[in-house]
């Protein structure tokens, strides 16, 4: 039901290109970027997930928050597997007064492993002259809340739910 109501769009919606509506001046993590970077990059610039690129911006995955909060619960689950009392979420993850060695080796280890390792690699992608209407049919199909723009193999862009609820509810005011 809910694909059949895109469907809908009105004409104007259903014409838009993803360039009209992408964000060009975008946040991308580096693959030997740590877990924690990436946590901190996505609280100070308000972002939910990044591109991951390397030197030529070229793409190689994408992180997200889930990302990083699935390996904290995989080893949560790990310690209550083993019946340990303690809990990955009682204390910050970069907090060096932790008392319980235990958790605080898990912390680090979590906290300085590599953006790559965690990374998604198998990533939707689209260019800057794909109609707004596919890639939001493909976003919401698949789950995906954000989606790289590239153009021969370099990231140009993002366009993200957000983008294209903003965009919406803009020329509505207007």
């Amino acid at each position: 039901m809910f694909i059949s109501m895109v469907f809908f769009t009105p004409y104007p919606m259903s014409k838009l290109k993803v360039r009209d509506l992408m964000t060009t001046q975008l946040v991308t993590l580096l693959p030997t970027d740590t877990v924690r970077k990436a946590a901190i990059t996505f609280a100070v610039d308000n972002i939910s997930g990044a591109p991951v690129v390397d030197n030529r911006n070229h793409l190689l995955g994408i992180l997200s928050e889930n990302d990083i909060l699935n390996v904290i619960m995989k080893e949560q689950l790990i310690l209550e597997s083993k019946n340990y009392n303690g809990s990955m979420l009682t204390y910050p993850m970069d907090s060096a007064s932790e008392p319980d060695d235990n958790l605080k080796k898990i912390s680090e280890e979590i906290s300085n492993r590599a953006v790559s390792e965690i990374m998604v690699s198998t990533v939707l992608t689209t260019t800057p002259d794909t109609e707004i209407i596919e890639v939001l049919r493909a976003m919401i199909s698949m789950n995906v809340n954000r989606v790289p723009v590239v153009e021969k193999g370099v990231v140009l862009g993002i366009i993200s739910r957000g983008d294209i609820i903003f965009s919406l509810y803009n020329k509505k005011k207007a």
